[in-house]
């Protein structure tokens, strides 16, 4: 008997994987792997399936299809905000937490979801990784963060050039809907520096694009200037090298970025404890991104606590005019009238 596939049998490759399908839409291979085609976002043969269209869109032999959504990455209940209303304002929207936080590293959803609670973030980062389709029912970050209720700030983590960027956010919206994005362009693994040629390219195709990129940078004034020429919403200088958690290791090019900066400056990378995100605040930036120094605490979800006092403190330092520094001894008290 000849065991060879029924003709009406579609070779396809999803996610890397060659595997057979029946003849149907992509919407019906979606649900035949057992997901929702309302939560994931489908790339065909290289271009964008639109998810209004994944009904229409009839599977073709040697389709080669990437299916992805939101991997891990609001205001604490009862919080106010500190003194009076001291929101800011990116591409048009406002928060009040100034605090941003990564959903990477932690041992699971449920102690991500805390530690964001405790953080009073109103963003957090995701990345975009490829759908499990061998255990489709697996939790989903979106089962513990709500999308509706904290702002998702897709990113490129883990991009080496402009091009890989840019197509991780096209899907990336197509997953969401969100236009405000992370771009982050990687030059080599060691130091996770940017690389900034491909990341000021990437900046300019999204921006035209629609796209409002809040961007990844060096903390280099000139660099911080032409990305804001490029369309970046948002300029992120490192404070240090990703995952390091040696704090701010430049402040003076920080303060430069913040004078010369037209849109909001975000330290992103290398804050290490909550001293660090002080300094960030007192430095003049607009808020402050971190992942590992809160994931990898011995205490997660105390110590996103303490990011948050810490943020807010910064802030309130800042904005209170710290006292002129002194070469030499200035008595608190008057020496006039000394027994």
């Amino acid at each position: 008997m000849d065991a060879s596939p029924s003709p009406a049998s579609l070779s396809i490759t999803v996610n890397g994987e060659p595997r057979r399908a029946a003849p149907g839409s992509i919407a019906d291979l979606v649900r035949a792997i057992g997901l929702d085609p309302a939560k994931v976002a489908v790339e065909r043969n290289g271009e964008i399936a639109p998810r209004s269209t994944l009904a229409d869109v009839a599977l073709a032999d040697g389709d080669v299809l990437e299916i992805v959504h939101f991997v891990g990455g609001g205001q604490e209940e009862g919080t106010q905000a500190v003194n009076d209303d001291d929101s800011w304002t990116v591409a048009g929207r406002t928060f009040r937490s100034r605090l941003i936080v990564g959903t990477g590293k932690y041992k699971d959803f449920a102690q991500n979801a805390a530690a964001v609670a405790a953080s009073g973030a109103e963003i957090v980062t995701v990345a975009v990784r490829r759908v499990n389709i061998s255990d489709p029912k697996a939790p989903m970050l979106t089962d513990f963060i709500d999308p509706k209720a904290i702002t998702y700030l897709p990113n490129t983590a883990g991009c080496f050039t402009a091009e890989d960027a840019i197509r991780t956010l096209r899907l990336a919206r197509e997953a969401g809907g969100w236009d405000l994005v992370k771009l982050e362009v990687l030059g080599e693994a060691k130091t996770l520096y940017p690389d900034m040629r491909e990341t000021l390219r990437a900046t300019e195709i999204l921006a035209n694009e629609g796209f409002l990129p809040m961007v990844y940078c060096s903390d280099d004034p000139i660099a911080a200037k032409q990305l804001e020429s490029a369309g970046a919403v948002a300029v992120m200088p490192l404070g240090a090298p990703i995952g390091s958690g040696l704090g701010i290791q430049n402040r003076v090019m920080i303060r430069l970025i913040v004078e010369g900066a037209s849109v909001p400056v975000l330290v992103d990378a290398g804050v290490g404890t909550a001293s660090d995100a002080a300094v960030a605040m007192e430095l003049g930036c607009d808020g402050v991104l971190m992942n590992t120094a809160i994931a990898e605490a011995k205490d997660p979800v105390r110590m996103a606590r303490a990011m948050k006092l810490a943020t807010e403190a910064g802030r309130e330092a800042y904005r209170a005019g710290r006292m002129g520094t002194r070469k030499y001894a200035d008595p608190s008290s008057p020496l006039a009238g000394l027994i």
